[in-house]
């Protein structure tokens, strides 16, 4: 008896590890997504990493944005051509998963532009909708 316990214990949690692996290799896919796009000019493209609702909340040096809509308006607003977009890079400092919900990502981004480089640092929220991984709180500065 004690040692099928142990085996179910043990066949859990690679279950649970492979999961975990599984849900971060899905956002990372997603941040590599949104690298491609931004660097095509594809701003719907990039947004598609957001959850697509009033609730998303996008923290940044001018404060708190509230909405998919809004949000995309304010990179629409600051990145209105190919000059000032540049080209995105990341760098991930660490995925962190929270609950089978929830994920924390820390890293850094960068833009390589004409109208001058620029950079900073990120903290994100992913939260699993329906089977797939969605932004649902981003704080760049």
């Amino acid at each position: 008896m004690k040692q099928l316990l142990c085996t179910l214990v043990l066949c859990t949690l690679v279950t649970l590890l492979r999961a975990q692996s599984a849900d971060q290799k899905a956002i990372l896919q997603i941040l590599h997504e949104q690298t491609l796009s931004w660097n095509r000019g594809d701003l719907e493209g990039f947004m598609k990493g957001y959850w697509n609702n009033d609730s998303l909340q996008f923290v940044g040096r001018n404060g708190v944005t509230y909405g998919y809509g809004n949000t995309l308006d304010n990179y629409k607003k600051n990145y209105s051509n190919a000059d000032l977009m540049g080209a995105l890079s990341f760098k991930i400092l660490q995925v962190k998963q929270l609950s089978a919900e929830y994920c924390f990502v820390l890293g850094q981004w960068a833009l390589k532009r004409k109208a001058g480089d620029v950079g900073g640092h990120y903290t994100l929220l992913f939260r699993k909708i329906r089977g797939s991984w969605y932004i649902v709180s981003d704080h760049s500065s």
